[in-house]
């Protein structure tokens, strides 16, 4: 179960980052930037697809995808210039929340 965990961050990871480097894409008219993205995207995918062999899909897309948005919406905080509200910032505590909760729930 641990390769899982390891498999899952190294999904956000590439997710993040795809989604991260979006901007440099420019609508898909970069080729090389676009390649960057399709190619992070697809590796999430792919490494989606041998974690949900170990761990239910409920729990392991939960977790993807929402520490994938707080981690995209902070790194768009930090580096891409984009505000960072109250609201803002307390709907991704919220986010990280959930995934906190979905996980406990789905260890039972």
């Amino acid at each position: 179960m641990f390769g899982a965990w390891v498999l899952l961050a190294v999904a956000i990871a590439a997710e993040v980052t795809a989604s991260a480097l979006l901007p440099r894409a420019g609508g898909f008219t970069n080729l090389g930037w676009s390649l960057v993205v399709i190619s992070g995207y697809a590796l999430g995918i792919w490494l989606l697809t041998l974690i949900v062999k170990q761990m239910p899909v409920s729990v392991a897309y939960a977790i993807w995808a929402g520490l994938g948005t707080a981690v995209v919406a902070v790194i768009g905080y930090l580096f891409l210039g984009e505000q960072m509200t109250p609201v803002k910032a307390l709907s991704v505590l919220m986010i990280v929340a959930g995934v906190v909760g979905l996980n406990l729930a789905g260890a039972h």
